[in-house]
C-alpha cells in the first residue's frame, strides 16, 4: 500500500465516542443553568397575564357598579359574561378569576377578585408556590396569597 513513497491512511468519516460524549456533557451543563431560568420566565408571564385579567376583570366590575350601583361577586360556573380566566382561553389559563365581596363589608361597597393558579376549569398543572393566589381589590390594593399588600413581594403585585 505504497503510493508514490507514502502510506495510505483510511480515511474515516464521523465521530468519536469521546467527541460525542463531550458534546453531550456540554448540553447537560447548558440545561442545568438554562431551565430554571426559563422556568422563572414562565412564571413571571403567566403571572404578568393574571395581573392583566384582574385589571380586565375589575373594569367590567366598574362598568357593572355604574350601571347597577352594586358590585357582582361570581365564580367560574356562574361568572356570565364577566371574565373568569387570565388567558386567551379557559384550558390553556394558567389562573382562574372569581369576585366576592371584600372581607368585613359588603359586595356593594367593595369587591374583591381573586386569580387562583391552577383551578379545577383551567390548566391544573400551573402551580405557582412563591405568589399563590393574586388579589386585586376595588380599593386598587394588589396583594398574593393573602398577606397585606404592604409585605406582598415585588414579584407578586
Amino acid at each position: 500500500m505504497k503510493e508514490n513513497g507514502n502510506i495510505m491512511k483510511p480515511h474515516s468519516h464521523g465521530f468519536t465516542l469521546i467527541e460525542l460524549m463531550c458534546v453531550v456533557g456540554i448540553i447537560g451543563v447548558l440545561a442545568l443553568f438554562a431551565y430554571p431560568s426559563y422556568r422563572g420566565v414562565i412564571l413571571k408571564g403567566k403571572r404578568a397575564e393574571a395581573r392583566a385579567a384582574l385589571m380586565q376583570a375589575m373594569q367590567q366590575q366598574e362598568r357593572f357598579f355604574s350601571r347597577y350601583n352594586n358590585y357582582q361577586a361570581y365564580a367560574a360556573d356562574n361568572a356570565g359574561s364577566f371574565i373568569w380566566y387570565s388567558g386567551s382561553a379557559a384550558a390553556s389559563s394558567a389562573y382562574q378569576i372569581s369576585a366576592a365581596a371584600c372581607p368585613g363589608d359588603a359586595i356593594r361597597n367593595c369587591v374583591l377578585l381573586s386569580a387562583t393558579p391552577g383551578g379545577p376549569q383551567v390548566d391544573t398543572r400551573f402551580q405557582d408556590e412563591v405568589c399563590g393566589t393574586l388579589t386585586l381589590n376595588s380599593l386598587g390594593e394588589r396583594s398574593a396569597a393573602g398577606l397585606p399588600a404592604a409585605s406582598t413581594p415585588a414579584m407578586c403585585r
